[in-house]
């Protein structure tokens, strides 16, 4: 994996959204490697995704905001592999505080993250919005996640979440059952 660059040779998205921009322009302060991936928008969701470019489940995470249920909305940034389901109502409960806790609308991750579902990415997050990634995340060699919109992902090593001062969290994940 080198620094930006691109991905078995898949330009970078062309005319970058500001989004994607900031998102590209955060990975580049902290000085970690990584690669940039354009993909069609339309194929943005994990599982299409990883099916429609070659990319192993077990090598993406998914970027995801909850939302407290009650009044002052808290909210946080959670990574987990693809291949588990983010434990919401245990797990990012006790670490929020919160009884009860869901995750937030479209209209809540444009406004607190600016970024659009299928593209969320825990790079250009508020400083203020704490980012919990599941440990099992930081023992790959590298993983895929959003690059801020639909039409990009990024590889990148786990290291960076350390960078980002994420908390590496035992179980935020739940394995999906396999058929």
């Amino acid at each position: 994996m080198s620094g930006a660059g691109v991905w078995a040779a898949r330009p970078a998205p062309d005319g970058l959204g500001a989004t994607e921009a900031r998102v590209l322009a955060a990975l580049d302060a902290l000085g970690v490697p990584y690669e940039v991936m354009g993909i069609d928008p339309a194929c943005a969701d994990t599982a299409v995704f990883c099916e429609r470019y070659g990319v192993s489940l077990a090598h993406s995470a998914n970027a995801i905001l909850v939302a407290s249920k009650k009044e002052p909305k808290r909210y946080a940034a959670c990574v987990v592999l693809a291949t588990t389901q983010l434990d919401v109502n245990k797990r990012v409960c006790g670490l929020l505080g919160v009884p009860r806790a869901s995750f937030a609308t479209a209209e809540e991750m444009r406004a607190v993250t600016g970024m659009e579902v299928g593209g969320m990415t825990p790079f250009d997050l508020p400083p203020e919005l704490p980012l919990y990634v599941d440990e099992r995340v930081a023992a790959l060699p590298w993983v895929v996640v959003g690059g801020g919109g639909r039409g990009m992902k990024v590889r990148v090593s786990p290291e960076v979440f350390g960078k980002l001062g994420a908390q590496f969290v035992s179980g935020l994940g739940i394995e999906r059952p396999r058929p």
